[in-house]
């Protein structure tokens, strides 16, 4: 099934490839020398083998805490070098497909990468997962780091537990690894519909097994935010003081996105109703909820204006007036910049605010 599926690939990228070279970069790395490929200290890596490399590199992406993964061609012969996609498909070769995990240890554990991984194989079957047969469909756990070694086998005397059959699920140290063909790297996605041995059921569970906790907004002493704040933004946060118009960069932030209170992390704004007023401050036609807002008439500076202040975090933020576009409403909150952190669109997943999305969809 899946050679079939190459073989269309490669027709249809054929032209491409005879004028492109693919740099198929070489990583030959001895289980002793664990630093060549973690780009960051903090990041750790592990080598899953679960069958086609294209569901097993899809499935690893939808978790939280997976920063990059990439498909190659794992503990083979060593007197193989650079193997193809062609050679490895012989069975000959040793090579087993296999996908390079980098992960964040302070975002997703380790334990639960293998408890993940498991469940979209099956960990009795020799040389066989799915429609794909061979030795280099394989299944193992491959690691750089010597200390994994005992996570991963006393993971799988867990599930050995739950089975008559043995498990034939290698543990051992990363001998080598290869890069696979770039018409391989992040298949799945380059072809939703493309041939997978892991069902959409098993992507949705790992979108949702480590999910970002719900963030909770709470209004923090001052004592902290002195700490926290820079001294523009505790100014104007605590003291009810005004920046410059034009001095913080967020008057000309137009990217999508979402305004958080600074002190807090509550979403106030969304930048569908922000707007270019012309006077130097961030301006929008409304915050995302009226509830969110408190406005207080304020007297001072010898005049009478409304003053807007975050609900929770009991910020000040600025001032609203009724000289707005007119189709929007005819309000202008003119915000300070200093009171409010941009998240940009492309983040929030990331940093917890994923259900503040849905707000570009209305």
């Amino acid at each position: 099934m899946k050679k079939l599926m190459i073989i269309a690939v490669i027709v249809c990228t054929g032209l491409l490839l005879a004028n492109k070279s693919i740099s198929n970069k070489e990583i030959n790395l001895l289980s002793n020398n664990t630093n060549q490929l973690v780009k960051n200290k903090n990041m750790k890596e592990i080598y899953f083998a679960g069958g086609c490399f294209w569901g097993t590199e899809h499935f690893f992406k939808q978790v939280r805490g997976v920063v990059e993964t990439e498909v190659g061609y794992a503990n083979g012969d060593n007197n193989t070098l650079k193997p193809t996609y062609k050679q490895v498909s012989t069975g000959n070769t040793g090579f087993t497909e296999a996908v390079k995990v980098t992960y964040d240890p302070s975002i997703v554990d380790f334990d639960l990468l293998i408890d993940l991984f498991v469940q979209t194989i099956d960990p009795t079957s020799l040389n066989r997962q799915g429609n794909d047969v061979g030795s280099q469909y394989r299944t193992g756990i491959y690691f750089t780091d010597p200390k994994d070694k005992a996570i991963i086998d006393s993971k799988l005397n867990e599930l050995a537990q739950k089975y008559t059959e043995k498990i034939v699920v290698e543990s051992e140290p990363l001998h080598n690894f290869y890069d696979a063909e770039n018409y391989h790297q992040d298949y799945l996605e380059k072809n939703p519909n493309g041939y997978c041995h892991i069902g959409p059921n098993l992507f949705e569970l790992a979108r949702n097994a480590n999910k970002m906790p719900e963030p909770e907004f709470k209004r923090q002493d001052k004592k902290i935010l002195k700490e926290k704040l820079t001294p523009i933004q505790y100014d104007v946060t605590q003291n009810n003081a005004t920046e410059r118009a034009y001095s913080n960069e967020l008057w000309k932030e137009f990217r999508e996105g979402i305004y958080v209170d600074i002190t807090t992390g509550e979403p106030l704004f969304i930048s569908n109703d922000k707007y270019d007023a012309g006077c130097g401050w961030p301006s929008f036609s409304k915050p995302i909820n009226e509830k969110l807002i408190d406005k207080k008439v304020d007297r001072s500076l010898g005049m009478t204006r409304v003053e807007v202040r975050s609900n929770t975090g009991n910020s000040h933020l600025g001032h609203v007036f009724n000289d707005g576009p007119k189709e929007k409403g005819g309000l202008r909150y003119c915000i300070n910049g200093a009171s409010l952190e941009f998240i940009p669109k492309d983040e929030m997943k990331v940093k917890g605010y994923e259900k503040y999305l849905q707000l570009f969809k209305q």
